[in-house]
């Protein structure tokens, strides 16, 4: 029989110990300025980390951040457009049709994109970087034909090309832009197979080399700074993959050989005419290094108009719509140039929001690539988001004057279908992975919601590997490599040697 556990109580105290105790200091709802909950830098950091801290921060914080710069791209091509369309066309909504239209295709790829998991993205990036590579073949195809047949127009049945863009009878589209999203899930999956051996140049010279330079080759002739932005990515795609920086410092000596062969490689033009001048990449680039008192049409007017529109907006603005300088003063207010009409318009004021919002959109995208766990997601993520980053900083630098201009959009706001489709896209793959990332895969799977939600919105992530697993898994790997005998290198000695040596 067993016998009943004895209750236990606390012990008297006496009235001395507790007349000796000092009464215990009240709880303030408010700390002070030193931290803690309530008031003070202390108190926001900590309510800031705590935010932060959550499963799903990466996730939301992508999509407010993506959201809102959507939303401020429409209404200032709205802004931008808006008495142009009404002249020419009678309708000042003309623009902002077509952008919203875009932006609904994009949002449904964003929704698809979502709902992808991983292994999806790596078995459709051949295909996706292989379409890219077949339209720019043909934008390329077209011009070269145009020049060989000496025609006003490079068209061919229904195909017909005009710079980087591609048309298809009423629809129009820019191979470019589709380049980026297939090099970035091209290139993330074949690093991740790769693994360990990219400390070895030829896992690199191929195919990732070739491929990447074949790209670069077809879409740099015509469009430079689409060309760096293919740089860029494929530099944070290498960085997240942990490549020496003697490998930086190669792909950099040959980026800018490259980049000064196609600068003096610029195909010429008639001058005659008032037409631009025969080098309008040289004529960029020595206009920003030594800018003269009379510039001309197509040396640095451009950036002149819109140093003018960011100095008329000062502190807060002309007010939103109230701008003159896009009144067919600023070329391109619409596109390259949107920024100095939010400069003109809503001021200081609302260029920082929109820092501040690209900002955020960084440092999630950093997020994301630094707590997934699968290489995949982790140099897609990384690649992606310098891709985005970096075609804003080259935007806003060539806005301000900080940078030459290079004909760049800036993602998310200025008007263009294309870029806005892919780039909607790419924060969708984003968001797969914030879904997917280990905490906020547990806190989905704890309280799923609702079936209709998955359904409409996205399924639950897989979840990842329990710790214990994982570490036993890693602890049977480990020994079994150690019990493993090293490979025999080519000149003596054992690969791993070999590797220490190099």
């Amino acid at each position: 029989m067993v016998e009943p556990r004895p209750i236990r109580t606390p012990a008297p105290q006496s009235a001395t110990a507790t007349a000796e105790r000092p009464p215990a200091a009240p709880r303030s709802r408010t700390a002070g300025p030193g931290g803690g909950r309530g008031g003070g830098p202390g108190g926001a950091v900590a309510a800031l980390r705590g935010l932060l801290a959550r499963p799903m921060s990466s996730y939301y914080l992508l999509v407010s951040s993506s959201g809102l710069l959507l939303v401020i791209g429409l209404t200032m091509v709205f802004s931008a457009t808006s008495v142009r369309d009404f002249k020419s066309e009678g309708n000042p909504y003309a623009a902002l049709t077509r952008q919203a239209l875009f932006a609904v295709i994009g949002l449904v790829a964003f929704w698809i994109c979502q709902r992808l998991p991983g292994r999806t993205f790596r078995q459709v990036a051949p295909l996706v970087l292989g379409a890219a590579v077949v339209l720019l073949l043909l934008v390329n195809g077209l011009i070269m034909y145009q020049t060989l047949r000496d025609l006003k127009v490079a068209r061919l049945g229904p195909f017909e090309a005009s710079g980087s863009w591609l048309f298809i009878g009423p629809f129009q589209l820019q191979p470019s832009e589709l380049a980026k999203f297939g090099l970035v899930l091209w290139g993330a999956d074949v690093l991740a197979r790769k693994g360990a051996e990219l400390g070895w140049w030829r896992e690199l010279l191929s195919p990732l080399f070739p491929v990447v330079a074949m790209v670069f080759l077809l879409v740099g002739y015509d469009d430079l700074g689409t060309m760096l932005i293919l740089l860029s990515l494929l530099v944070g795609l290498l960085w997240a993959a942990g490549v020496r920086l003697r490998v930086f410092g190669v792909l950099g000596l040959v980026a800018a050989g490259g980049v000064a062969l196609l600068v003096a490689a610029t195909q010429e033009s008639d001058a005659s005419g008032g037409d631009p001048p025969a080098n309008y990449r040289l004529a960029r680039l020595t206009a920003f290094l030594n800018p003269g008192p009379d510039c001309k049409q197509f040396d640095c007017y451009q950036a002149t108009q819109a140093k003018y529109a960011i100095a008329d907006g000062g502190w807060f603005g002309a007010g939103l719509g109230r701008g003159s300088l896009k009144w067919d003063y600023l070329p391109e207010a619409h596109n390259d140039f949107i920024f100095a009409v939010i400069a003109e318009e809503l001021g200081v004021v609302g260029c920082a929001v929109v820092l501040a919002l690209l900002a955020v959109l960084t440092y999630t995208g950093f997020r994301i690539a630094r707590r997934v766990g699968d290489p995949f997601r982790r140099l897609a993520a990384a690649s992606a988001t310098t891709w985005l980053v970096g075609q804003a900083v080259i935007n806003i630098g060539g806005v301000v004057g900080l940078l030459p201009i290079t004909g760049l959009p800036l993602p998310f706001i200025s008007d263009g279908g294309s870029a806005l489709v892919v780039t909607l896209a790419a924060v969708g793959m984003l968001a797969s992975f914030a879904r997917a990332e280990p905490d906020a895969a547990r806190a989905l799977h704890a309280r799923p919601p609702a079936k209709w939600v998955r359904l409409l919105w996205a399924p639950l992530p897989p979840l990842p590997p329990e710790r214990s697993r994982a570490k036993s898994t890693a602890g049977g790997s480990a020994g079994a490599a150690a019990r493993t005998p090293a490979r025999p290198a080519r000149g003596g000695g054992t690969v791993r040697d070999e590797k220490r040596r190099r």
